[in-house]
């Protein structure tokens, strides 16, 4: 039996809530979780990254100096890679798409396994109510008091523009709705917070998955 701590509106510690054993899945799914891990750092991918050849770069193509006589090491033209300015050999051009087919058993089995491995190591935490004033340091004040560490996923029920706005400027902080959580958010979270509603959808999508 898993235990999840429940926090008051003001971050203070107010019991515990048990989740049995058989909801979550810890026998398996690692690989699915990297499968899943994988593409989804593909997909974010935006293949537009571009240089310039010798070929492309601005410049002339008269010999800067003649071919004997001076000393100096023979050029052709300045646009070659070898010179500061000139073209970038074997460089980058636009490609892809980067995006990898993952089966839709296996993204759930990862989505299972993440939030079931959170869950065990008691990173997961159900709060009363999320400030609605819509400021960052009431926000700021909330973490702290859970005494949380490290990065925060705050999890809605729905998407709330308040929460969002007050949470913007914290570089440690992250807010989802329930429905967008997904596999890669929650292990850059090392912890993640959830309304009581939305920590039921979360239970819902672990329990329609599995199925």
């Amino acid at each position: 039996m898993s235990k999840i701590k429940k926090y008051g509106a003001d971050g203070a510690l107010g019991g515990e809530i048990e989740v049995a054993d058989e909801v979550l899945t810890l026998g398996k799914g690692d690989q699915a979780v990297k499968d899943v891990v994988v593409a989804t750092m593909a997909a974010r991918r935006a293949g537009t990254a571009s240089t310039l050849g010798k070929g492309e770069v601005s410049g002339t193509n008269r010999k800067p100096w003649r071919q004997k006589g001076t000393g100096r090491a023979r050029a052709g033209f300045t646009r070659s890679p070898v010179w500061v300015g000139g073209g970038i050999a074997m460089g980058p051009k636009p490609h892809g798409p980067y995006d990898k087919k993952v089966n839709r058993k296996v993204a759930a089995l990862a989505f299972r396994r993440a939030l079931s491995a959170h869950i065990a190591d008691g990173k997961v935490g159900v709060v009363e109510a999320l400030p609605q004033d819509g400021k960052t340091k009431t926000v700021a004040a909330l973490i702290k008091a859970m005494g949380l560490k490290g990065r925060t996923l705050l999890v809605t029920d729905k998407f709330d523009e308040k929460v969002e706005l007050a949470t913007r400027n914290i570089p440690y902080a992250e807010v989802l709705s329930a429905k967008q959580v997904d596999v890669y958010s929650i292990l850059q979270a090392a912890n993640v917070i959830a309304t009581p509603e939305a920590f039921e959808t979360l239970k819902a999508r672990m329990g329609a998955e599995a199925k």
